[in-house]
């Protein structure tokens, strides 16, 4: 069981969302994003802030950082990907899954959310279900494993909603490689709501608001 940061927004919980940092970054990244996003009239939610294990990422020069896998190349067109350690991610985070379900929610009432590498595994991870959670947040983030999506997601995946934005600025992930993971989404039936800001590979209040609103639609007024 990975380690974890939670808060709960009342004393009684009815949703939860799991939520996955970026590379080299930990769980206490996006805790701060509580007071910013959460509306006062929404049911009690529990967020689960993982830190990813530490392991030794190819890309920079083998230092050791907290990754949900390792990168070994920025090319995205030529899929170079560490597919063991995405699906051993899929795996921990299943696990985080089954936990919050074991503590009275229900995969519908749970959201998987992720940044960055994070949100590769929120992909990666929900599209395989064979259960439907009640979506997925991808922020600045790709479809990895692309090749083997088509054939490994599931109907439950499939009819999970998501929320995608990205920066079209962002020099990390390229803007390109979202639109086209959004492409490859929608090609598969996914229902996608996509959008775009003016920024590099960060978070802004423009889309803080807009995901609440869509997220919103979801927790009921």
């Amino acid at each position: 069981m990975l380690e974890t940061i939670e808060t709960c927004t009342r004393p009684e919980t009815r949703y939860s969302i799991i939520w996955l940092h970026g590379l080299g970054a930990d769980g206490h990244d996006f805790a701060p994003i509580v007071p910013e996003l959460v509306r006062p009239h929404w049911p009690g939610i529990r967020f689960v802030f993982p830190h990813a294990p530490v392991m030794p990422v190819t890309l920079n020069g083998g230092m050791h950082m907290r990754a949900w896998y390792d990168i070994l190349g920025m090319d995205f067109t030529q899929r170079r990907e560490d597919e063991p350690g995405v699906r051993a991610s899929i795996g921990a985070v299943e696990t985080l899954i089954a936990r919050e379900v074991e503590r009275g929610t229900p995969p519908e009432r749970i959201l998987l959310a992720g940044f960055s590498q994070g949100g590769a595994i929120t992909l990666a991870t929900g599209l395989r279900r064979q259960e439907p959670l009640l979506g997925m947040i991808a922020l600045s983030t790709y479809l990895p494993l692309a090749e083997s999506t088509a054939a490994e997601s599931t109907d439950a995946g499939r009819a999970t909603p998501v929320f995608m934005a990205h920066g079209s600025l962002d020099p990390v992930v390229p803007h390109q490689a979202g639109t086209l993971s959004a492409q490859r989404l929608r090609q598969l039936g996914v229902q996608v709501e996509w959008h775009e800001y003016p920024m590099q590979h960060a978070v802004c209040a423009e889309e803080i608001r807009d995901l609440a609103l869509w997220m919103d639609a979801r927790l009921g007024s």
